[in-house]
């Protein structure tokens, strides 16, 4: 008797372990391949006193990525840039926010190379923060390289344009 309730016990349990790790919520890589396009809407720049060149700047702009599907988003980022002669790092905050309201959150860590104390291009590397909308609950990261073009007299700031990859996960619904 002893024996067919704990086969029966034992059976109880592998039953609510089938039904729970069959209820783990599934994930699927994704990937989105976009271009932008990228201008400052505002700046601040500091000189620091220890060598020639040396700036730190506080920067926002905007811009607006086109996806390889065809799908438009806009961007704003806030940056924090500390650069020799063009030559740095920045730290910036993205937002980008799809056409029916959805958001991906970025924090970007960017190397920025340039010449004559301006910038001409970057790399950069991102990690998602969040997401809402479709993007509810993503993780993953982003990439892309980045080409400077000067001011022009009337812009704030220089502009900016490339191309980039974002690889990222959602949980199944």
């Amino acid at each position: 008797m002893a024996t067919k309730k704990s086969t029966w016990v034992l059976f109880g349990i592998l039953l609510i372990s089938v039904w729970v790790l069959g209820s783990v919520i599934q994930t699927e890589a994704e990937t989105i391949n976009y271009k932008f396009y990228v201008w400052m809407n505002k700046r601040e720049a500091v000189s620091v006193d220890d060598v020639d060149g040396h700036l730190v700047t506080l920067a926002q702009r905007g811009g607006f990525y086109v996806l390889e599907n065809g799908e438009v988003a806009t961007i704003k980022r806030v940056s924090l840039n500390d650069l020799i002669k063009g030559t740095g790092s920045a730290v910036a905050y993205e937002t980008i926010t799809f056409a029916d309201g959805s958001t991906i959150v970025l924090k970007r860590q960017s190397t920025l190379r340039g010449t004559e104390g301006t910038v001409t291009s970057g790399e950069s590397t991102s990690q998602i923060l969040k997401g809402t909308g479709r993007f509810e609950g993503i993780k993953g990261t982003q990439s892309d390289k980045t080409k400077f073009l000067p001011p022009e007299k009337w812009e704030v700031g220089s502009k900016q344009y490339g191309e980039g990859t974002i690889d990222y996960t959602l949980p199944s619904k």
